[in-house]
């Protein structure tokens, strides 16, 4: 089972995520100034990082690309180097260090916390609302792209297509409590100050190393039951919300606006299993039945704004199940996508 154009390296895998489309590269060309990504040593970060300074480069803009991050891992930070960003070393809880930082025109927002929040509430809530307000005085002359979460919204029917921007928030647990105060505080900030902001509320975004997807392949593949209580969710190619995230530049507006980012499907659980089962030649082990209800982002806005994904569905599941059957590399970063109680 090879495809044509099967991701087979992690090197084949950072090249894919980092393409600029032609209309990312125009997006920011409408936009002066530098981009600042805080928390860009995260699962998205630095490929996110990579696109932009590739967009930068094959539109000759005249930008920097700068990444914030304790960067506990220097490899990583060698790595963001040689591609040509520019990095700082900064503790954003740290008020000195955070004051240190250059201003720059726009700021993508990615600093935060999830798993792990049970047990240390105090430091999710920390980082997800104290941080926040600190970070909008810092930059209240930018416009800023804060990453949020599709948490934040109540669960829906799987027949509703998903919560719209317009659905009114009931997070449950901390870590959905605490990014919806995330979204406050800017929104506070966004207010006193006039910044211009947009609130980018994500429903897992996948690569080969991490996601909903590379969980039920390796369930399937390592014949292990899958629960299907949370039967449907939503997944979108990280390469494709990377690209959203930075034309969400284009779109900050005073009061904040808001983009949901995901793909245009609500996915089946048990449906994907199968697709998976036929492509790694296993069967698919269920265990639990489908709830009525799932945590579900409706994203029509951002597919009238920017398009539709340019990763299709099947395409993710077909480069998936050749990257388990393949043994490739995997991060040890579940997403705990079946969680129903909000528990991190």
């Amino acid at each position: 089972m090879k495809g044509e154009n099967a991701l087979r390296t992690i090197e084949e895998l950072e090249a894919k995520l980092a393409e600029p489309s032609e209309a990312l590269v125009k997006d920011l060309s409408t936009i002066e100034g530098d981009i600042l990504i805080l928390g860009v040593g995260g699962k998205m970060g630095p490929s996110l990082a990579r696109l932009a300074q590739n967009a930068v480069r094959e539109g000759g803009l005249n930008k920097r690309i700068i990444g914030v991050s304790r960067f506990s891992n220097e490899e990583a930070r060698r790595e963001l180097e040689d591609a040509g960003i520019e990095t700082i070393s900064c503790d954003l809880l740290n008020d000195a260090e955070l004051m240190k930082l250059p201003h720059a025109d726009n700021i993508i927002y990615m600093a935060g916390n999830k798993f792990g929040t049970t047990g240390r509430e105090h430091f999710t809530w920390g980082m997800n609302t104290y941080l926040p307000g600190r970070v909008a005085e810092k930059y209240k002359d930018s416009r800023i792209v804060v990453f949020s979460s599709g948490n934040i919204y109540p669960f829906m029917s799987v027949g509703s297509g998903g919560a719209s921007e317009s659905i009114t928030p009931e997070p449950i647990g901390e870590y959905a409590q605490s990014t919806l105060g995330r979204e406050r505080i800017f929104e506070y900030h966004s207010h006193k100050n006039g910044t211009p902001m947009l609130f980018y509320r994500l429903n897992y975004a996948i690569d080969m190393r991490y996601g909903v997807l590379l969980e039920i392949a390796k369930s399937v593949h390592e014949q292990r039951a899958i629960n299907l209580t949370m039967g449907h969710a939503n997944v979108i190619w990280q390469g494709d919300a990377n690209q959203m995230a930075l034309r969400c530049l284009t779109e900050c507006t005073n009061p904040p606006s808001i983009m949901n980012i995901t793909g245009p499907e609500t996915m089946s659980i048990r449906w994907a299993a199968e697709e998976f089962a036929k492509r790694l030649g296993k069967e698919a082990i269920f265990e639990g039945t489908e709830s009525e209800l799932a945590l579900l982002n409706n994203a029509s806005k951002s597919h009238q704004r920017f398009g539709y994904p340019a990763v299709s569905l099947l395409q993710m599941i077909d480069w998936m199940a050749e990257w388990v059957e393949a043994g490739g590399s995997t991060w040890n970063k579940p997403t705990h996508f079946q969680e129903r109680k909000g528990k991190f």
